[in-house]
């Protein structure tokens, strides 16, 4: 009796796994996306009216802040420059606030795709993700934004008043803080390359002089200036999370060796 018991078991294991195992047709994909894709744009259409109802003190309190800290005077150049400029922030801070949802999204829709036991880190990815990306907004916000706009108020003479466009001010601002939120995933990205199988810590270990002139001229495209210390602030953290990401892959792969 026992043994017929467990040859049910076996049996109802066994169909379960070939449950999860089963393979969407085109049709299944495509009707998941627009599921996906529906619940995303309701996440981002939610985080732009939280962003539309406190854009004032966003405005105020945030974006402008590092300005004021520098002691620059902005100013508007264009017609409808202030109502295109809140229509921007509301869009952009809309998307930072829907970014967890969005990614949630994402990770559902890649999940039938995946094996039973990568859907436990596969979670993981999302929230340490996320984690990345917020840690590089701040970054940029606290460190980054502040360092460059002090030095470029008090540079040169006192005699030629520093008056800036507030839609050059924008643009800056927002290249600094995507900026940093994408170089901060690379631990992230290095972490599911190596998980893969694509990406080992010896190629990243061989290839590190060459990183090192391509974050220098990456740091020189993204720095509105050309001197060295806008770029060095831009270089250094870059630097630092490429061999964090070196540690992250090495060891990603030991672990994956003892599981």
């Amino acid at each position: 009796m026992s043994n017929l018991e467990d040859n049910e078991t076996e049996v109802n294991e066994f169909d379960n796994e070939n449950e999860e195992t089963k393979e969407m047709g085109f049709w299944d994909h495509l009707g998941e996306l627009r599921i996906r894709l529906f619940y995303s744009t309701i996440g981002i259409l939610l985080g732009c009216m939280i962003a539309g109802y406190f854009v004032e003190n966003i405005m105020d309190g945030i974006l402008l802040k590092p300005a004021v800290d520098a002691h620059l005077d902005l100013q508007n150049l264009r017609v409808f420059g202030k109502p295109m400029l809140y229509f921007k922030v509301v869009m952009i801070v809309g998307f930072i606030l829907s970014f967890p949802f969005t990614l949630y999204q994402l990770w559902k829709f890649i999940e039938p795709a995946l094996y039973t036991n990568e859907k436990g880190w596969a979670k993981r990815i999302s929230f340490f993700t996320t984690l990345c990306f917020f840690s590089g907004v701040v970054f940029a916000y606290k460190v980054m934004i502040p360092s460059m706009l002090q030095f470029s108020a008090s540079f040169g003479t006192d005699k030629i008043k520093n008056l800036i466009d507030i839609n050059e001010y924008w643009g800056f601002i927002m290249l600094m803080i995507l900026s940093a939120g994408i170089f901060f995933e690379m631990p992230m990205v290095s972490f599911v390359l190596t998980r893969f199988g694509l990406l080992t810590p010896r190629f990243l270990r061989k290839y590190r002089r060459h990183s090192i002139i391509v974050i220098l001229i990456v740091a020189a495209v993204i720095t509105p200036s050309p001197d060295p210390f806008n770029q060095m602030i831009v270089a250094v953290p870059i630097y630092i999370l490429y061999e964090i990401s070196i540690f992250v892959s090495q060891f990603t792969l030991k672990k994956h060796f003892t599981e």
